[in-house]
Order: structure tokens, then C-alpha cells, then sequence
């Protein structure tokens, strides 16, 4: 049996099993080594030399984690969740209730717009949600909002926007990966409309969304109102001084990403942007210096952990590439189908949803499967259309749903922040079951069609 294929199973149940995501990850990866024949030596080479292609990921969200922790210390997020619940807090009971319910709507809308904006108007990928998302919790405890439900719409915002917009992460994924891979492998890609091509598979998230929030998580859900642990996050009095400069540190932060990408250059925005933030904390006093290292710590540790699985990640995929058996994977599912079209597609779809759930990045897997996809598309008579979508589709299959996936990771990190959201049941397995099933339809429909 297929070495991946197995080591992304042994990956899966240990994760759901509860075996902490880093140790299922490395355990895989052994494991996947191991079975393909090219000895223990190779494998924790190869695991080696991937951790260090993570690195820089991690420094990233670890700068972002520090930034949003001085965000929240100015007691902005505070104010907002305070505000919320003033609202729904009035003794009329009939106008309770229907404050209850529009300020319900109004924060799924409002969540589900930063997630979408943080991909390419303000792109700050997932570090806004550490810095919103706790602070409300309680607001949605009293509302009895099902976490899994919002954990839903963040995972939807973060991938459809990228799978789908090119602008911003979506420019990358879809111009620079998706098409330049494609380019290179030697097919014709000029004249395609991207947006047009991806619209079909972004279809199928949107049905997935419509699921979750009108069928599967409509029902309230009761949380214990537990206190939400968050050093410096809360505030004993809210400073309008501290507010003001919190908004210029943000708009600071989101203008230098926004500038560094437009000009193209090839430093790290993330990196900067963050590091432009905390200047402005910093020398407008809002944070204090002798503050400023338990607040900053306080930060990293908040992301630190995905960064840190992220590069786990990274080893997981350096050791399936080294492995050799991807090609084997497909080539081996291909044939079982010979010139079924039908069959070969959707074969393709599985291929890249079991994949990226190991590698935990769409990013990532599109460069290890269009190479293989390409010429296999080629021969079976698909379009360059089709051929797009296909290979679009499978990348973007298992990022919503792998429990190495930031797309999961991040939502956790907010929704979990008083100990009551499970990575794996409440944000991996609703987000898999929503999203993965409605893209490999959608991918499979966009296959046959273009």
C-alpha cells in the first residue's frame, strides 16, 4: 500500500485521537519513511531539512501574535466586546431577544468579513483572530452561538477568499503557484479568466457555508461562562489614548503589507508589517517598556504554537517528497480508471484532499501535485480550463479540515481561548465535512463542464 497514503491515515486517527498534532505529525512522517524503503537515516534527514523551510513562517505569526496581544492591552477588542453586550444587556425581554438575534447576524457577517478582507484588502491572514475572538466569547456564550458555527465561517473566509480572489494571498496562490506551476509543467495557460474557472469550486464553499449556518448550527449552544485567560487582554480602565494610537498601529501595520506587496518586494510583509506595529506601541508609550517583554511574550505564545506546528508540517511534506510515492499515488489511481474522465478527475480531487491534510498547506501541496497533474490532464483530454480547476481544487481540498492547516489552526486559537472549543471535534471535522465534500463535487462539476 502506498507509503503517503498510509502515513497521512496514521496522522489523522492519532490527531483524533487526541495525540497533540506536532507528535501525530512526526510520527507519520516516520511512519510514511519508514515504509517506503528509504530507512530511518533518510527519513529524519529529510524531516530535518523541511523544519527549517518553516522557520520563517513561524517567526512571522510568532511577530503577529506579539502585535495583537498589544492590540488587546489597549483595551480596543474590550470596548468592542462591551459595546455588544450593552446592546443585547436591556431589561425589555422582547427587545432582548431581538437584540439577541440581529447582534447574532451582525457578528457572524462581521467575522466572516475580516476573515475574507484579511486575505488581500488587509491582509493579516489569520493573526486577527487571536485578537478579536476572545473578547467576544462571552458575548457569545450569552447568545449561545454555536462555536463550531463561527469556526465554520472564519475557515470559509480564509480559503474561498484565496481559492477564488487574485488579490492579496489570492494573487500568490493563483497567479504565482496555480498558474505558474501549470506554465511551467507546459501548458498553455494565457487567456484564462481565473476568477471564472475558480467560481465553480468557490460555488461549493458557499453551499458548505449556507449548510452551517442555516442547517447544521442554527440551534444554540450552551458554554459554561468561563473566564477567558488572556494576560494583559483586559484592562481595569479603558484609555482613549491607548485606543487611538491601537487604530494607527493597525492601519500602520495593514498600509505596510499592503505597500511591500504591491511594489512587490521580496521581504517578508508579515514580518514587517508586525514589526512596524510594535515600533508604534512602543515609542508612543501605549505599551510600557517595562511592560512591554510580558505582553510581547504573552503574544508569541499565543501563535508560537501554530507556527510551531506549521513547521512540523513543513518536515511531514520534505518527507513525503523524499519518499517518492506521491507520483506512485496518482499514477497508480490513474490507471485503475485508464480514459474515464469522470473517474480520473474525481480520483485527482481525493489524491490532492489526502495530500494537503497531511502537508496541512494548499500553498505547499500545488507545486508537488501540478507537475504530476499536468501531463496526466494532458493525456485523459481535459481542457487547460478544466485542467486549472482540477489542479485548483486539490489544492485547495483538505487546507479546510487538516489539523495542520493554519485555516483550522487559527480559528482554535480564538475560539479556544477560555477551554472550551476543540481543535479536532468542533473546528477540523465540521470545517472537513462542510467544505471538502461540496469542493470535490464543485472541482468535479468544473472538470466536466470547462
Amino acid at each position: 500500500m502506498n507509503a503517503v497514503l498510509i502515513a497521512v491515515v496514521v496522522m489523522l486517527v492519532l490527531a483524533v485521537a487526541r495525540v497533540h498534532v506536532v507528535l501525530a505529525l512526526f510520527i507519520g512522517a516516520l511512519v510514511g519513511g519508514l515504509l517506503s524503503g528509504i530507512g530511518l537515516d533518510a527519513t529524519m534527514v529529510a524531516f530535518q531539512e523541511g523544519l527549517s523551510g518553516g522557520a520563517k513562517i513561524a517567526l512571522s505569526y510568532a511577530l503577529l501574535g506579539a502585535f495583537a496581544m498589544a492590540v488587546a492591552s489597549s483595551g480596543l477588542p474590550t470596548l468592542l466586546a462591551l459595546s455588544i453586550m450593552k446592546k443585547i444587556g436591556t431589561e425589555d425581554q422582547g427587545l432582548q431577544m431581538r437584540a439577541v438575534a440581529v447582534t447574532k447576524w451582525l457578528m457572524v457577517a462581521g467575522i466572516l468579513a475580516l476573515a475574507i478582507m484579511s486575505q488581500n484588502l488587509i491582509p493579516v491572514h489569520i493573526a486577527f483572530i487571536p485578537l478579536i475572538i476572545p473578547p467576544l466569547l462571552a458575548v457569545m456564550n450569552r447568545m449561545q452561538l454555536d462555536r463550531r458555527l463561527v469556526a465554520c465561517v472564519l475557515t470559509f473566509g480564509l480559503v474561498t477568499t484565496y481559492m477564488w480572489i487574485p488579490v492579496g494571498f489570492g494573487s500568490i496562490f493563483l497567479n504565482d503557484i496555480l498558474l505558474g506551476n501549470i506554465s511551467q509543467a507546459g501548458m498553455d495557460t494565457s487567456g484564462i479568466n481565473i476568477m471564472q474557472v475558480m467560481g465553480i469550486p468557490a460555488a461549493g464553499m458557499v453551499v458548505g457555508l449556507l449548510i452551517a449556518i442555516f442547517v447544521t448550527y442554527r440551534k444554540p449552544r450552551t458554554y459554561a461562562s468561563a473566564e477567558v485567560v488572556q494576560s494583559h487582554g483586559q484592562v481595569e480602565q479603558i484609555s482613549r489614548y491607548k485606543i487611538v494610537v491601537a487604530v494607527i498601529a493597525i492601519v500602520a501595520t495593514f498600509v505596510v503589507q499592503v505597500v511591500m506587496q504591491a511594489v512587490g518586494t521580496k521581504a517578508d510583509s508579515l514580518l514587517i508589517g508586525a514589526l512596524t506595529g510594535l515600533a508604534v506601541f512602543l515609542l508612543t508609550g501605549a505599551v510600557n517598556w517595562r511592560e512591554a517583554d510580558d505582553v510581547f511574550t504573552s503574544g508569541m505564545k499565543m501563535m508560537a504554537l501554530i507556527g510551531f506546528i506549521m513547521i512540523t508540517a513543513q518536515g511531514f511534506a520534505s518527507v513525503m517528497k523524499a519518499t517518492g510515492e506521491v507520483e506512485s499515488l496518482v499514477s497508480t489511481s490513474a490507471e485503475m480508471f485508464g480514459d474515464n474522465r469522470a473517474m480520473g478527475a474525481l480520483v485527482m480531487l481525493l489524491v490532492g484532499l489526502i495530500v494537503t491534510m497531511g502537508i496541512g498547506s494548499s500553498f505547499s501541496t500545488l507545486p508537488i501535485i501540478a507537475t504530476i497533474y499536468v501531463p496526466l490532464c494532458a493525456a485523459m483530454g481535459f481542457s487547460p480550463a478544466a485542467t486549472v480547476a482540477i489542479i485548483g481544487a486539490s489544492g485547495a481540498l483538505g487546507d479546510a479540515g487538516s489539523p495542520a492547516s493554519d485555516s483550522t489552526l487559527g480559528p482554535t486559537a480564538g475560539l479556544n481561548a477560555d477551554g472550551q472549543h476543540d481543535h479536532i471535534r468542533d473546528s477540523v471535522i465540521p470545517t472537513f465535512v462542510h467544505y471538502n465534500i461540496p469542493l470535490i463535487l464543485s472541482g468535479w462539476v468544473a472538470a466536466m463542464v470547462l
